[in-house]
């Protein structure tokens, strides 16, 4: 009997769906916006980034034009220039840092 509950049970075992791949990983702060999809002209910048040392407030320092009414230009990690809407954070454009 022990024997024949054990098949039993053997054969009602079935395995769930694999489990989900790990999520990628990112080097570093970097390539973050690219990572998740929001640096691009287009994209929006999250406001974690809208305020504080981001913000570019001497755009005259960077040889920047002055940014239009509504938008400012937020410093990203690697250097590059958003020029984004204060409110949204919509991208504009994007200025490549000379490195």
């Amino acid at each position: 009997m022990l024997v024949s509950s054990q098949f039993a049970l053997a054969q009602a075992y079935r395995p769930g769906p694999p489990p989900p791949p790990p999520a990628p990983r990112y080097r570093g702060m970097y390539d973050q916006g690219r990572h998740e999809g929001w640096y691009k002209r287009g994209g929006y910048v999250p406001a974690q980034y809208r305020r504080g040392s981001y913000v570019v407030s001497d755009w005259r320092r960077y040889r920047l034009k002055p940014p239009p009414r509504g938008y400012q230009y937020i410093r990203s990690d690697n250097g590059d220039f958003l020029l984004a809407a204060v409110t949204t954070g919509a991208i504009l454009s994007i200025i490549a840092a000379s490195h």
